[in-house]
């Protein structure tokens, strides 16, 4: 059985380095309703925040954006305080404050374990981060104070919580509704497709609901940019690029209470795509965990014919054993198809996301990797080698040792002997400047490698180009060298 790896999440680091960085910072304490800003001084980039979290000390805490929604809220709090009480856990509701004059603040405090929090500052997305940063519980679950998110229904979001680290409570899968008007429900039914054809993100159907659980450590390390409502989508997006897993419950979505609508549709759909042009670069990156795996299905011919050429030559050389390490197995559909191989990768985002596919994940680097001398009927190594400054056999002497005698080294990089591999980095360099021709530092061609690999004591068995271009070599580490390695072993111990 593989070995597995407890995944942390700690994410993508935002290379957006010039822009302007505000921290909400909580350095107070919890109900002292302070929040503290610090700037810098390149004032051309869109800005962004990132906040500090608490401690977790309860189970779950309710956040709940308001301004001048006191009746509903005389509403709501009793429903939720005894909801949550049955519920059998320790929990806090927490109403962030938009300066009301309703007298908001004197009603949350009828409520046991219900705290108003004042936010000077205009934004849903501000008052949402506000609630993040003070909340104690290690689960959240955020919904409008406006009575439209249904307080019976949150035991659904609750008991939903192990399922992924971010639960929707969606109107637009099979058996949840929305009592909206038409121009606004078509609205919102547009920008959800929208970005969820626009960005290849099929997790959810809902991505403006409101009504949601987080986990609140995805939180962690994260930057946003948003202080309005956008600040939804925008959540979801980067939880996606750190490889969390996204589901959605079906709700009923029902007409305001008292009160009047703060969502400005116009100004809505602007920010929708600001955020559609930043997120849309990130999302095409080559930096996007999923990159690999979206690749296979792309829109683009050679990206799809690329990436499928490589995975049928792997999987023919590769498919009939039993016992396989996949070394830099990234987001690539071959572990997927290979459910016995344990897949090896640095990047902790992508075996975040490859979860969906299998549980044998290992982090750790190629060149020092965790398993045992002669290990592995067959040890799989694609686009890797060339990656590696100052290589000079290292990886294939690592690969080499976990591999067991007679045992199938499959191994795969540019050929920089053949002009159509030299024409095709030149385009791709001149096309998409910063991405994986940058990254090229160690030049192969068959000659080198198949060299290489013979002193070490391979047969090359057979050898397959994607595109003319891209190298695959499927070699057998000779039975006969791991004797004579034992028996110089052997001598040196006896001396």
């Amino acid at each position: 059985m593989g070995s597995c790896v407890s995944l942390s999440t700690s994410g993508i680091s935002d290379k957006l380095s010039k822009s302007v960085r505000l921290t909400l910072s909580n350095t107070c304490f919890l109900r002292k309703n302070t929040l503290s800003y610090r700037r810098s001084v390149n004032h051309r980039k869109m800005s962004t925040m990132k906040i500090t979290l608490n401690s977790n000390s309860l189970d779950l805490s309710i956040v709940i954006a308001a301004l001048n929604e006191g009746e509903n809220l005389r509403v709501l709090l009793p429903l939720l305080h005894d909801l949550l009480n049955s519920l059998g856990i320790s929990w806090e509701i927490l109403v962030v404050d938009g300066n009301s004059s309703d007298g908001t603040d004197k009603i949350v405090s009828e409520t046991n374990n219900a705290y108003c929090i004042s936010e000077p500052k205009n934004g849903y997305g501000l008052a949402l981060l506000r609630g993040f940063s003070e909340a104690r519980g290690e689960y959240i679950i955020t919904m409008d104070a406006d009575l439209s998110h249904p307080a019976m229904f949150l035991p659904s979001l609750w008991d939903s919580r192990n399922n992924s680290e971010i639960v929707i409570a969606s109107r637009y899968v099979p058996g949840g509704k929305a009592d909206q008007p038409y121009i606004r429900y078509t609205l919102s039914r547009i920008l959800n497709s929208f970005f969820s054809v626009g960005l290849s993100i099929s997790v959810a159907k809902d991505m403006s609901s409101g009504y949601r659980l987080y986990k609140k450590s995805i939180f962690r390390d994260m930057d946003f940019s948003f202080t309005n409502f956008v600040i939804l989508i925008e959540i979801l997006l980067k939880s996606y690029e750190k490889g969390m897993r996204v589901s959605e419950v079906p709700f009923h979505y029902q007409p305001r209470g008292s009160g009047s609508s703060k969502a400005r549709i116009i100004n809505f759909g602007k920010d929708y795509l600001r955020l559609f042009y930043k997120i849309w670069k990130i999302r095409n990156s080559i930096q996007f965990p999923d990159y690999d795996w979206r690749a296979y299905d792309s829109r683009i011919w050679l990206q799809r014919y690329w990436q499928r050429t490589r995975h049928k030559i792997i999987m023919r050389y590769a498919k009939d054993y039993s016992s396989i390490c996949d070394v830099g197995c990234g987001s690539s559909r071959i572990l997927a198809d290979l459910p016995q191989a344990i897949g090896v990768d640095m990047r902790i985002d992508k075996l975040v996301f490859m979860r969906r596919v299998s549980d044998r994940l290992v982090r750790a680097d190629g060149m020092r990797l965790p398993f045992k001398d002669n290990q592995f009927e067959c040890v799989l190594c694609s686009q890797v080698i060339e990656h590696i400054p100052e290589e000079n056999g290292k990886l294939i002497d690592e690969l080499n040792r976990i591999l067991k005698p007679d045992g199938i080294l499959i191994i795969g990089t540019p050929d920089y002997d053949r002009w159509e591999w030299n024409a095709i980095e030149w385009v791709y360099g001149k096309v998409a400047p910063g991405a994986y021709a940058d990254e090229h530092v160690t030049h192969y061609s068959f000659k080198s490698l198949s060299s290489a690999l013979k002193e070490r004591g391979h047969t090359i068995i057979e050898y397959d180009y994607v595109g003319r271009g891209e190298l695959i070599i499927k070699s057998r580490k000779s039975y006969s060298t791991c004797l004579n390695k034992n028996h110089e072993y052997d001598t040196k111990n006896e001396q």
